[in-house]
């Protein structure tokens, strides 16, 4: 899909997990490998966002902030900004099981809609995992930013966003995993036995 870029926000000083979770492994692959190569089922080019320094073995580009400091909403208007395509697929590094299949499936609710934004059962959006139709969202955030707003979601107010329902996503392989946010030692620990669980399982 050559009118998609993938972005993963780095970003955050991952203090409760105590490293950088962008370089954890989980099934023999770092997070950002991992969420690299299911970005590219649908994205020409991935970057990374908010990189402190380079990361040789990533060999992705990496984007600078344009608005320092101003946490996952000033991450998102860097991809944006950095975007040359006409949507970005944009994906926080502590979700390291998005996959390709999640992405293709959002992708193709574009029609017709600014933005493409996931919703778990529990009513929870995930906007640092969805796409974003760059000509219309970048602005948009900007003017958000300029407002002082810092959250994410407050962008769906303001753009035409199709909300994906959990149940429109349920028959992809781990989808129950998708959103699992790794921000602690405990949550590392989880996705670790959830690897191995889902490797038995295929033995």
């Amino acid at each position: 899909m050559t009118d998609i870029e993938g972005f993963i926000l780095l970003g955050g000083t991952s203090s409760r997990m105590g490293c950088d979770k962008a370089q954890l492994d989980l099934g023999g692959k770092q997070f950002v490998e991992r969420i690299s190569n299911a970005l590219s089922d649908v994205a020409g080019l991935v970057s990374v966002v908010g990189a402190k320094e380079p990361i040789s073995d990533w060999r992705l580009p990496n984007v600078g902030d344009v608005y320092p400091r101003w946490g996952a909403l000033g991450g998102l208007h860097a991809a944006l900004a950095a975007c040359n395509s006409d949507w970005a697929a944009v994906v926080a590094c502590d979700l390291p099981f998005a996959s390709g299949e999640l992405f293709v499936r959002l992708a193709s609710f574009r029609e017709d809609f600014d933005s493409v934004i996931p919703v778990q059962d529990e009513g929870w959006l995930q906007p640092l995992c969805a796409l974003y139709r760059r000509d219309v969202c970048l602005p948009a955030v900007g003017d958000l930013i300029e407002s002082g707003e810092r959250r994410p979601r407050a962008l769906i107010n303001h753009v035409n966003a199709r909300l994906v329902a959990a149940s429109e996503l349920s028959d992809l392989r781990d989808s129950h995993l998708f959103f699992m946010n790794i921000n602690t030692p405990e949550d590392y620990d989880r996705a670790r036995k959830s690897v191995i669980s889902d490797i038995g399982s295929m033995t």
